[in-house]
């Protein structure tokens, strides 16, 4: 038995190493905007429609709502807030806050049906708002994806559209800093962030010869003829992990003529969504854990043991020591629990988190996991991306499988 968890530790180790020095270096925040010098502005700023999705958004809406209209953004802007068939007054709360701030000239309010089958809520909406950003604004070259519960900064757009001129990009988003007060919250939000970032490494998304891709659609900044090169959102209607699989095709699509996309975060801007413990953030992860693994069962006990073996056997060999007796397996789990403990440390400063919870990562990967398998669960009784009182049946994204890297 004792060499059965030495193979086991030494395996876990490997994986460290490899993670830590040859994927990537995804462990390292280093792709944001917030700490570097703000990119050069351009001569003439370009017209931005930002078109911000919500159902059933009341509890959270005006604050985000006005930090958008809040923009000190030189050029063109306009606003459209599309809300998909809220019950809650959801569009009556937004505009009573732009009115009350004299900021209704800059927001029209789109009502968006229920969506046609075939279509995500979410995705729906954004054609809704983009077909009234055509109608109001036909010149705009761009368009700002802000979903409902974000606080923007007020520089943010400035900032974005200054660097996607720099760079020549066709998509910039940013992931927002989420929230995390709670306990489940902060055992939970910074490994899933962490996670995030092992699945696509930052620094080959923003590589233009690399083919990962992926993006954080709660800030996204999109060239208007990049989405319209690649298909449109129609191209994705079906898809419940939308940002990533926009991001693939405006890369893919657009390499002969441009394809540049950049994936950062930020600590300006923030979600101001709690969640509602663990049950929220479970539900949050159960929606598209499954569709992310394409649906496939090889790709998810493949994902479990590969879990297993990298986040649960350095505690587990360590913990069993009086069974096994082995001390070279524990020394090799020690190490592995280290190299673990250090690749997270840097998502743990970002939020604020003390370096002590770093040897926790095991029990929020053994929750994610759990998180993964129910999502499976749901999609095998076709309750599948279920989400704001609509179950939205898990399907195969109709672009193809998201580049991974």
């Amino acid at each position: 038995m004792s060499s059965m968890f030495v193979v086991l530790a030494a395996l876990s180790l490997a994986a460290w190493i490899w993670l830590l020095l040859f994927h990537g270096m995804f462990w390292r925040i280093r792709e944001h905007l917030d700490d570097a010098p703000a990119p050069s502005e351009p001569a003439a700023w370009p017209t931005v429609v930002a078109i911000c999705p919500a159902r059933n958004e009341a509890a959270v809406i005006a604050p985000a709502i006005l930090s958008l209209l809040s923009q000190d953004y030189p050029g063109r802007f306009h606003v459209i807030l599309v809300d998909d068939s809220s019950e809650d007054g959801t569009a009556e709360v937004a505009a009573a806050s732009a009115d009350a701030r004299d900021k209704a000239d800059r927001l029209d309010i789109v009502r968006a049906p229920a969506p046609p089958p075939g279509w995500a809520g979410k995705l729906w909406a954004l054609q809704r708002g983009i077909e009234a950003a055509r109608a109001s604004e036909p010149e705009a070259p761009w368009l700002w994806f802000s979903d409902a519960d974000i606080v923007a900064s007020p520089t943010i757009l400035r900032r974005l559209v200054a660097k996607a001129r720099r760079d020549d990009l066709d998509l910039a988003s940013l992931m927002v800093e989420l929230s995390c007060r709670s306990f489940w919250e902060r055992l939970l939000i910074p490994p899933f962030v962490f996670f995030f970032r092992k699945l696509y490494p930052f620094a080959r998304v923003n590589d233009p010869r690399n083919p990962t891709a992926a993006a954080a659609g709660g800030c996204m900044l999109v060239r208007r003829e990049a989405l319209e090169r690649a298909g449109g959102i129609e191209r994705v209607r079906g898809a419940l992990i939308d940002d990533c699989t926009l991001a693939g095709l405006i890369k893919r699509e657009g390499r002969a003529e441009g394809g540049r996309i950049w994936l950062g975060q930020t600590r300006s801007s923030r979600s101001i969504r709690p969640y509602e413990g663990i049950a929220g953030i479970w539900r949050m992860v159960a929606r598209s854990a499954y569709t992310q693994l394409r649906h496939s069962p090889l790709l998810l006990i493949g994902t479990l043991l590969g879990m297993f073996v990298i986040y649960l056997v350095p505690p587990l060999t360590v913990l069993l020591l009086p069974l096994h007796g082995d001390a070279l397996a524990v020394a090799l789990a020690l190490a592995a629990w280290l190299a673990m403990s250090a690749a997270f440390w840097p998502t743990l400063r970002f939020y604020g988190q003390p370096d002590w919870v770093a040897p926790l990562l095991p029990i929020a990967a053994s929750l994610y996991s759990a998180m993964t398998v129910d999502s499976a669960l749901d999609h095998w009784r076709g309750r599948g991306g279920r989400w704001k009182g609509r179950v939205e049946a898990s399907r195969a994204d109709l672009a193809g499988p998201r580049s991974r890297g």
